[in-house]
């Protein structure tokens, strides 16, 4: 078990050092609840802004997103040879990715997956975290959450969407969810088990013979293009 005064000695805490990610890690709320918040591939930046004796409190510097590492966790950093600079990406980027991010999606669907809460790398995934890891395989990075991600794109009626949007679904008080236009009125989400499929699939906002076509449906928000790149907000 590593010690309180181990982490402390180790890390640099808000100094803005920067760390690698030499593994996945799993990111919680808290230093207790089981409950993933987010997962930081291997090759990831972080930095670490508080240490207790039961957790390291980080941010993720792609896409400033916060979480709780278990202590032991500290074993699978290094030190960053440079700060995270996040690529500058025009539409035109965006739209020459868009085959690659699909295929992205379409290769985590064939291969067995379930749905994860706070998963965004392979096999498992949350809706926001598929959207990420899709865009992220071709370059684009997204903000974390469903509804950071509706924030960030350029808002859209039904009639205009094209393959690659987002679509995204909730309440008139928060978008939940998120899923990526294919064509057709088709889209392709990771769902989970209570109103979905527990798994990536997809569904349709034309067809609606689906149970769970009909169940997102009624949700429907809006839609959402991708207009560039998420930048952290230290670099807006």
């Amino acid at each position: 078990m590593v010690t309180l005064e181990e982490l402390t000695e180790r890390w640099q805490v808000d100094s803005g050092a920067e760390y690698r990610c030499d593994r996945i890690l799993n990111l919680y709320k808290t230093t207790t609840e089981p409950g993933l918040v987010t997962q930081a591939a291997a090759g990831r930046q972080l930095k670490v802004t508080k240490i207790t004796p039961d957790g390291i409190h980080v941010i993720l510097s792609e896409d400033d997103y916060p979480g709780w590492l278990r202590p032991d966790d500290s074993e699978a950093l290094t030190p960053a040879e440079t700060p995270y600079r996040a690529p500058t990406v025009t539409r035109s980027d965006v739209e020459r990715a868009i085959p690659e991010v699909i295929a992205f999606t379409q290769a985590a669907m064939a291969a067995p997956n379930e749905y994860l809460w706070g998963g965004t790398v392979a096999p498992n995934y949350d809706c926001s975290g598929l959207m990420q890891a899709a865009f992220a395989s071709a370059g684009i990075p997204l903000p974390r959450d469903a509804y950071q991600q509706e924030a960030f794109t350029h808002r859209l009626e039904q009639d205009k969407l094209r393959p690659g949007d987002l679509i995204f679904f909730g309440t008139l008080e928060r978008i939940t969810h998120v899923a990526l236009y294919l064509e057709n009125g088709r889209y392709i989400h990771s769902s989970g088990k209570d109103q979905g499929r527990n798994s990536i699939g997809i569904d349709s906002i034309v067809d609606l013979s689906d149970p769970v076509s009909q169940t997102y449906y009624r949700q429907y928000r809006c839609g959402g293009r991708i207009m560039g790149g998420y930048k952290p907000r230290q670099m807006s």
